[in-house]
């Protein structure tokens, strides 16, 4: 329908607009009339909820002006919203600078079964192609290495061996990609097409490099996006282990910094196809953490992206400017706070050999040692251990029982020297740091950061401890600093992560959930510096925050999910704070002290007790999930010693397939137990309700979405989401999502997921949980690194923004274009996309 030809529909007058405001609130409350003056949240009670259902509400009403959950909360009563609108007319948040409509929408292009079909299929026999040659130079290697006789000459040959599969897997990326595609250039790639599997197979060799363990903060990664066809400058720190597909868009002048968990990928995907544009930043610029640079954009010379931003298609950060924000403002903070050391380019390059030698010298020598372990000598642990024959027969039941007493002694093993190492070894090193110092690249003290970084942070500890009292406990003994004072049981989830645990420190009742980074070194594209990181008493910390030195909070703060916490302004205290940048929120709301919380300080103890006791259960069944996992895995590399002298090469295509196989099917299994035994439902509870103390043990069981992201970019992932509970349509494109709660989750047909996105029904907030469903319409993308709260309803056709936070409760109208933290309407309409007024007759947006 065309809208500029139906019937006006008058907006009212602003008295009249704040009364109908008003009477939508009465509605949602349940009052018979509700005062325009009256404060949404410290008179009515609201709460986030049930705003994002009186925006819906409102959006609805023709003849009302739409409001988003910024303007709500800025103005939190029906009088000041009304006198908002009628001073912002046309309605709309304003589009955000520099802003322009890259390319237009065109219209969306589903493919044919057929064509979907048959791209599934050549994924899988070009996987099956590479697994191939893989285990042709596997074969020659392996018989090689067995035909060395003493200690020296199987490590020499290991370390030939290595040297020759580390020259191959590196270089192979590198010529495929100018072989299959030669230069990349702006364009439009159809989802499933033959151009797309040519795309997807770059992409996932080149993402998928055997050295890139070795390139974050490393010259090699330099020279590795330079021999793809980027143009790097000198001296570009990159830390961000997200690697850039589309290289030759790719423009990065000497001296920039890019943060880790920053996503310049030069692609994003949408509408049926993918496009490709390019990303331009210029010299001693600066990309925080955790932030989105979409296609299209630029970033100009000694110019700064701050933490949790984002840049739009179209945006540009003019030269010297300091922006934040998603999508990114102008602001007056400066986020690069360390000077520059002279590091030259002999440093730098001697660095990058020393990176070579120690992965041609130990570390490949040392995981062929472990699998010599594992294939050779952990059959032979059953004689002195009494079991009997060491034999490998598979046709011995009593063999599995031997098999699995050695599997449970290396496991065990493993993790506890793992354990040791990460609690010893840094503690070892840090006193080789101080802070406020600001040390060179590439010397002692920064391969000592580097250890204490890697050691510190071993997700297995924190998948077994998380969600639990035992949490805190764990983080204290590899140094950090966080208060037992006032345990809770949930102080802090599974996914902390820090530069320098001993420098991090927490108050007593804070709480944090899941995805914390927290940036206690700050860098430049030559030097590092540690700082101290405080996060005050009786704060809560939502999901996927980065937390920086110098942050401008005190004491009983709540942070919202993927807030941008300020570095500047007055120190925060007594508030909460929500958005990219950040706004003020109440601190609290009604209904979360309405929940069913222990009410005295005995029925807490005994709840905390009885929540420990729950938790120690999930750790235990965490572990025996994992050794069950390893001890499957060991049967397998055995059942390869033994037929490798008939199959030959050809074997270790088997044991690739075979090991992926096993991985999804394992960890999918375990989890539909998980929901089959204890269905989820939407639930508000208290985190001392049995029912989240449960679902705390579906988290742990919930390994599968990592083991199923081998799947990204195929048929095969809608499938895996399938089998996971997911109610998922047809044609789905998943790029890299994260999703929980499968079960609650319902996918429309042709919908777009972006590397990164996340979609999440749930929510811990300070001592509540909730829990709700989320749909997402047909043709609906969700952008790069975006996360879809619960309760959420995206109607069919329309598109959420990179890095975006769309609210728990939000309706976003059908072919609306949302962006932003919060998330709302926020972008020119394309030809297929227009406001969420677009069934208003009459009505259109127009940018402020």
């Amino acid at each position: 329908m065309d809208l500029t030809e139906s019937p006006v529909v008058r907006p009212c007058p602003p008295d009249e607009t704040g009364r109908a405001f008003a009477d939508v609130m009465a509605e949602l409350t349940g009052r018979e009339q509700v005062p325009v003056d009256s404060n949404f949240f410290s008179d009515l009670g609201a709460n986030s909820l049930m705003m994002a259902q009186f925006c819906a509400r409102v959006r609805k009403r023709p003849e009302l002006p739409s409001v988003s959950m910024k303007d709500v909360y800025r103005t939190p009563t029906a009088a000041g919203l009304a006198a908002t609108a009628a001073v912002s007319e046309p309605v709309g948040p304003p589009a955000p600078p520099g802003l322009e409509e890259s390319r237009p929408a065109g219209p969306r292009r589903r493919a044919s079964p057929l064509e979907y079909l048959g791209c599934g299929v050549l994924q899988l026999l070009l996987f099956a192609a590479y697994s191939l040659l893989t285990a042709e130079i596997l074969g020659i290697g392996t018989d090689w290495l067995i035909a060395g006789s003493g200690i020296l000459s199987c490590y020499l040959r290991s370390v030939a061996f290595g040297a020759a599969v580390l020259v191959i897997g590196g270089t192979l990326p590198i010529a495929l990609k100018w072989v299959l595609v030669g230069r990349w250039t702006p364009s439009e790639i159809r989802l499933w097409s033959w151009g797309y599997v040519r795309f997807w197979l770059v992409k996932t060799l080149v993402q998928r490099n055997p050295l890139l363990p070795f390139f974050s903060g490393s010259p090699l990664y330099s020279l590795y996006l330079r021999a793809l066809g980027a143009k790097i400058g000198r001296g570009v720190t990159a830390l961000s282990g997200f690697v850039p597909v589309c290289t030759d868009l790719l423009t990065i002048g000497e001296g920039t910094v890019i943060c880790k968990d920053t996503y310049f990928t030069t692609y994003r995907a949408e509408g049926g196809v993918l496009r490709t544009g390019r990303v331009d930043i210029g010299a001693h610029a600066y990309l925080g953490e955790m932030s989105v640079v979409d296609i299209d954009t630029r970033i100009g010379d000694g110019a700064e992206l701050g933490h949790a931003s984002a840049l739009h298609p179209g945006q540009t950060v003019p030269d010297g400017e300091s922006w934040h924000g998603s999508p990114a403002v102008p602001a007056d903070v400066r986020y690069r706070r360390v000077e520059p050391r002279s590091c030259g380019g002999v440093r730098r390059a001697w660095f990058a050999v020393r990176q070579l030698l120690f992965a041609v010298l130990v570390a490949v020598p040392l995981a062929l040692g472990v699998l010599y372990l594992l294939l050779v000598l952990a059959p032979q642990v059953s004689p002195v251990l009494g079991l009997g024959s060491a034999d490998l027969d598979f046709t011995d039941a009593k063999f599995y029982g031997k098999a699995l007493i050695v599997s449970a002694i290396l496991f065990a093993g493993m993790r506890l020297l793992s354990f040791a190492v990460s609690v010893t070894v840094p503690r070892l090193l840090n006193p080789l740091l101080k802070p406020g110092e600001t040390y060179r690249f590439y010397g002692p003290r920064h391969a000592a950061h580097r250890v204490i970084r890697r050691f510190s942070n071993a997700r297995f500890f924190k998948d077994v401890f998380g969600d639990s009292a035992a949490i805190v406990h764990y983080l204290r003994s590899v140094g950090c600093k966080v208060s037992k004072a006032e345990q809770t049981g949930s102080n802090f989830g599974q996914q902390e992560k820090f530069e320098n645990p001993f420098l991090f420190a927490t108050g007593a009742g804070t709480m944090v959930a899941d995805g914390l980074s927290v940036l206690n070194a700050e860098y430049t594209s030559t030097s590092f510096r540690l700082s101290r990181v405080r996060v005050g008493a009786k704060n809560f910390l939502g999901n996927h925050i980065a937390y920086p030195a110098g942050a401008r909070t005190g004491d009983n703060c709540l942070l919202a999910t993927k807030v941008l916490v300020p570095l500047d302004g007055p120190l925060r205290t007594n508030v909460g704070l929500l958005g990219s940048p950040s706004f003020e929120i109440p601190r609290s709301v009604d209904r979360d002290s309405q929940l069913d919380h222990p009410r005295t300080p005995a029925e807490f103890r005994r709840a905390l007790a009885a929540k420990t006791r729950h938790n120690t259960v999930s750790m235990l069944l965490f572990v025996l999930c994992q050794w069950l996992f390893s001890f499957g895995l060991i049967l397998l590399a055995w059942a390869s010693k033994i037929y490798y002298a008939k199959l030959g090469a050809p074997l270790f295509a088997l044991d690739v397939v075979g090991m992926t196989l096993y991985s999804v099917a394992y960890f999918v299994a375990v989890e539909r137990i998980a929901v089959l035994v204890r269905p989820q439902h939407p639930i508000s509870c208290s985190i001392y309700d049995r029912r989240f103390w449960r679902h705390e043990r579906f988290w742990k069981a919930a390994s599968a979405t990592d083991r199923i992201q081998l799947l990204n970019g195929t048929p095969f992932k809608a499938m895996a989401w399938r089998l996971l509970g997911a109610k998922v349509g047809r044609r789905l494109f998943d790029d890299g999502c994260f999703i929980a709660e499968k079960t609650l989750v319902r996918l429309g047909d042709d919908v777009t997921l972006n590397a990164g996105s996340v979609v999440q029904c749930h929510s811990q907030e300070d001592g509540g949980f909730k829990m709700d469903r989320i749909a997402i319409g047909s043709d609906c993308s969700v952008g790069v690194n975006a996360l879809v709260h619960y309760g959420v309803r995206m109607g069919q056709g329309s598109s959420l923004a990179a890095n975006s936070f769309l609210m728990k409760g939000e309706e976003v109208p059908e072919n609306a274009s949302w962006g932003g933290n919060p998330a709302h309407w926020h972008s020119l309409p394309g030809p297929e996309q227009h406001s969420p007024v677009d069934a208003r007759p009459g009505r259109r947006r127009t940018p402020g």
